[in-house]
This record gives C-alpha cells, sequence and structure tokens, in this order.
C-alpha cells in the first residue's frame, strides 16, 4: 500500500507528469490533494496499471480528490525552453490551479521553488505516496486522450496507440511524411537526423 503524505502539512499535492520522451504532442502534468481519509489500494504509477484501470482509478479520483488539476505545455514551448523546464513548467502550472496547497511532493529528482510553498522530490514518488500516483494517473490519462483526438487529424501516425513515444511504426511515418505541428522539432525525431529543414 503507498503511503498518504510525505509531511504533517494539511493540504499536501503530489504532482506528476507524462510525456516526457514523446516526440509529439505535449508534455501534461497533474497535481492532486486527496483527503486525510483516502485509501485505495489499487493506485500505483501510472505506468503499471492497464489503460482501463487507469481509467477506472480516474473516475475515484475526480470523485474523491480534495483539488485536482491538469495542465499541458505544447511542443512549440518544449523547442524553446527544453524538456525538463516545460516538464517543471507543467507541474507549476497544475499547482497554481489548485486553491490550497502547503506542501508540495513531486516524483522524480527536479523541481524549481513555486511561491515559496516548501516542496520534496521523491524519486519513484508515483509508486510510494497515493497522491503523486493520482498524479500520474491524471497526466496520462488526460494526455492519451489529447493524443487519441489528434491522430484523428493525422491517422498515419497511430497516435491513438503510441501516444507520441518514439516507436518504430512513429518514426517510419516520420520517415515517410515528414512531421508536423504536432512534433517536438527540437527532439532527435529521427535516429539518423542531424537536422529537419522547416
Amino acid at each position: 500500500m503507498l503511503k498518504l503524505k510525505y509531511s504533517r502539512a494539511r493540504f499536501e499535492c503530489g504532482t506528476d507528469e507524462a510525456g516526457r520522451g514523446c516526440l509529439a504532442g505535449p508534455v501534461t502534468a497533474a497535481a492532486v490533494i486527496l483527503p486525510d481519509h483516502f485509501g485505495n489500494e489499487n493506485l500505483n504509477d501510472s505506468k503499471k496499471l492497464s489503460e482501463k484501470k487507469r481509467h477506472q482509478l480516474r473516475t475515484v479520483i475526480e470523485q474523491e480528490a480534495l483539488e485536482l488539476a491538469v495542465a499541458h505545455i505544447w511542443p512549440e514551448t518544449i523547442d524553446e525552453i527544453n524538456i525538463l523546464n516545460a516538464s517543471i513548467l507543467a507541474m507549476h502550472k497544475s499547482i497554481d490551479k489548485l486553491k490550497r496547497v502547503e506542501f508540495i511532493c513531486v516524483d522524480g529528482n527536479r523541481f524549481k521553488p513555486i511561491s515559496d510553498i516548501p516542496f520534496e522530490t521523491i524519486i519513484k514518488g508515483d509508486g510510494k505516496y497515493l497522491h503523486i500516483a493520482a498524479a500520474s494517473v491524471l497526466a496520462k490519462t488526460y494526455r492519451d486522450e489529447y493524443m487519441c483526438r489528434i491522430h484523428e487529424e493525422y491517422p498515419m501516425y497511430n497516435w491513438k496507440q503510441n501516444k507520441g513515444y518514439p516507436t518504430a511504426e512513429h518514426r517510419e511515418a516520420i520517415r515517410s511524411y515528414g512531421i508536423t505541428k504536432y512534433h517536438r522539432k527540437s527532439f532527435r525525431l529521427l535516429p539518423e537526423q542531424l537536422s529537419f529543414e522547416f
């Protein structure tokens, strides 16, 4: 069973992101504050859950969380400020939407202070704390939904399946069809790539 909290703060939020390693689409973060009585033995790091289980848990989280928020950072910003800064910005934007935050638990080992709120970075935090796991489930499901929507516009990249990750099929489609407005131009989109002509 994952732990509920890291600190003694009443309103402690967990935050996590999804889509850092993708070649296309946004990086998406979520922030979640859970009530003190919250418990769920199925909740875990979203990468360890099936798609069906993630959606079931998202419903539970949305019903039971005290507060939650999700934020996307788009490819043009990722290209401008780099993926690490974009991931942190996505977390900041999701946290900014919450009304009561006294402490922040961040998945991973990199973060920047926000409004003097104390925080702790926790490596593999989404497998240790319920609110970070909840944030990982929300970030993943909201991002996946977005990728399925833009798949309709560019079905040849099969984003509804690969969600923009660098699968062999996705790279083959880039080789065949070139890139779209949703691709991250600062990323190495093809293994042999030196630079793209824009």
